[in-house]
């Protein structure tokens, strides 16, 4: 684009404020026709109209249908055009990869899945990943990625898009994941804990700004995602939420991470496989002692389903990691005052025989007032969850918070979203 100024980020014109405004109140749907938009924003109908044909000219918005009339002459509608990129997720899991494309709204256009283990490295599992998204992406039309984010099963420095010594991740650690998908796919990346995704996706399915919220995933690891007044808290290094490394009083469990006695090691869906394995080799009957004598390598969602189907060895187990679960919640419930806990993974699709256990260690064991407007539930059964959580990062970010770095480009570069410059419409 010519004569285009570059100044420091933070600097903005009138003008491009008020044109980053009216972009996002119609992506919104907070305002879509010029009327509505010259109420909300108090510009005149002369300013409002030279914004909207600046950002149609952009290739941001355009006319659609004529809105119902109110006695005069129909306005016309505009819309954002969500067809103009794609956002793409990669969320990595303890033994899965889901990848997914969605439009610019979020609506999923693509996706796939399959077993893995993270454990077999950086450079193998990212050349899985990335294939699959590659391959997602050829069958579609071609239209250019605006954004990636990638989910990871450990702790994630968000600003660097690197792990930081991730327990269950051998290899993984300070491995630059951002940059590895930046240089394919030519679009800005941002890295996050695997719950924070599933966080993100409760935050967006309730639709509130000011909502307080914890999501407690129960699978392989354990692990929890905090929204605190609408915005992802991931505290001052993305350690917010580490739980499963909390030490359990007198616990003598060895952890994958080298500790004794984390949440994890005792509460852990790997905790309850191992712990299953040890019961039937010394003696427990019953579906889970069966499906192991036919060759079954047991895994977490096998504890799950035997619980579901009345195995006493399994009920067991599931209760016993729910009551540990639910005194390290009732923690947080006591330091966090949510109003919303959200239960999800594999070992808690369960559902209330997991949930019951959790529920009455947080009345238990936390204050009457942080209780007192509480509501505990276990997550919906949606396999998308992952792909949902990463749209909903990513929009916030790409317009949320980097939307004045990359609006005069007319699309997001790495260059201008991670960069430290802004470049103002000529």
């Amino acid at each position: 684009m010519a004569n285009v100024s570059t100044l420091r980020f933070g600097a903005q014109t009138d003008e491009v404020t008020s044109l980053l405004r009216i972009v996002n109140m119609v992506r919104l749907g907070d305002a879509v026709t010029r009327p509505e938009i010259g109420r909300v924003t108090g510009l005149g109908r002369g300013v409002v109209a030279q914004r909207v044909d600046r950002a149609v000219e952009m290739g941001f918005l355009e006319d659609a249908e004529y809105a119902p009339s109110s006695g005069g002459r129909a306005p016309r509608t505009l819309r954002f055009r969500t067809e103009r990129g794609r956002i793409v997720v990669c969320a990595l899991g303890g033994l899965h990869i889901h990848v997914g494309v969605t439009d610019l709204d979020g609506a999923i256009l693509a996706e796939a899945h399959r077993a893995w283990d993270i454990a077999r490295g950086p450079e193998e599992t990212l050349a899985t990943a990335t294939a699959m998204v590659d391959e997602l992406l050829a069958a579609g039309d071609g239209t250019p990625v605006w954004a990636l984010v990638v989910g990871l099963p450990g702790p994630v420095d968000f600003e660097t898009g690197r792990p930081v010594a991730p327990p269950i991740m051998p290899g993984w650690n300070g491995y630059d994941v951002r940059t590895a998908f930046e240089q394919r796919y030519d679009a800005p990346v941002w890295v996050d804990n695997d719950v924070n995704l599933l966080a993100a996706g409760e935050r967006a399915r309730r639709r509130d700004e000011s909502i307080d919220l914890i999501y407690c995933k129960v699978g392989t690891g354990i692990g929890a995602g905090l929204v605190s007044h609408g915005r992802l808290h991931r505290g001052a290094n993305g350690a917010a939420g580490d739980m499963g490394h909390v030490r359990v009083p007198g616990a003598e469990q060895v952890c994958r991470c080298g500790k004794t006695g984390c949440l994890e090691a005792v509460a852990g869906g790997w905790a309850l496989v191992r712990d299953a394995r040890a019961a039937i080799d010394g003696g427990a009957t019953g579906a889970l002692a069966d499906a192991v004598a036919a060759g079954t390598e047991l895994t977490p969602e096998h504890v799950a389903r035997a619980a579901e189907r009345g195995d006493p060895l399994a009920i067991s187990l599931v209760q016993a990691a729910a009551r540990q679960v639910g005194e390290a919640v009732a923690a947080l419930v006591n330091m966090f005052n949510p109003g919303v806990i959200v239960v999800g993974g594999a070992v808690a699709s369960t559902g209330e025989l997991f949930l019951a256990e959790i529920r009455q260690r947080v009345y238990e064991l936390s204050l009457p007032l942080a209780t007192r407007d509480l509501d505990i539930r276990t997550s919906e059964s949606d396999s998308s969850a992952p792909v949902r959580g990463g749209v909903d990062l990513a929009l916030e970010q790409l317009f949320e918070v980097s939307l004045p770095r990359w609006f005069a480009e007319g699309r997001p570069t790495v260059a201008a979203v991670h960069g430290a410059s802004v470049r103002l419409l000529p």
